[in-house]
């Protein structure tokens, strides 16, 4: 499967997605479901004020949540997908061991799109032949899937890929 990303764009695509910040908030609405904006500190107190509004207006930037009238954040269907995606790579990481045998799910899914994003900017073959010399064939095999499904959130949220200039001023 070939893809259409330049390295910015993967770049760009791969700072963003493995923000902890933004990990922990969909991962968070995923778990539990919406977040009361006032209880966000309290839901996340790992994160300091300056990451909670960061993350949230990063996923509102990027049509991965949304605030629903009573409920609170809630994630949109790119957020679940998004959401689903993670649990793919956090599982494919743990199966395998990586980074270490003992990990947190931030740190898993950063080595995770680490691994894959110069499969991403690749022309040859399916992408995962450089993966092989990381990670061993079977793993690079099963890191197949966690990679498609990558290819195909970002083709459906090009936004994410895309570094966003700010307006200029008139």
């Amino acid at each position: 499967m070939s893809t259409p990303f330049t390295p910015a764009e993967v770049r760009h695509a791969v700072e963003l997605l493995a923000s902890r910040s933004l990990i922990r908030l969909v991962t968070e609405i995923d778990d539990n479901g919406a977040i009361p904006p006032r209880r966000l500190a309290g839901t996340l107190p790992d994160l300091s004020t300056h990451q909670l509004r960061s993350a949230s207006d990063t996923a509102r930037t990027h049509g991965l949540i949304r605030v629903a009238s009573g409920a609170g954040l809630e994630l949109t269907d790119s957020g679940s997908e998004l959401a689903d995606l993670y649990d793919a790579m956090a599982r494919w990481a743990r199966r395998h061991a990586v980074p270490a045998p003992v990990c947190e799910f931030s740190p898993r899914i950063r080595h995770v799109l680490d691994l894959l994003a110069p499969s991403l900017t690749t022309e040859h073959g399916d992408g995962l032949a450089p993966l092989s010399a990381v990670t061993g064939a079977g793993a690079a095999a099963d890191l197949a899937r966690p990679r498609t499904l990558l290819i195909q959130w970002l083709a459906a949220n090009p936004q994410v890929a895309r570094a966003f200039e700010p307006e200029p001023v008139a």
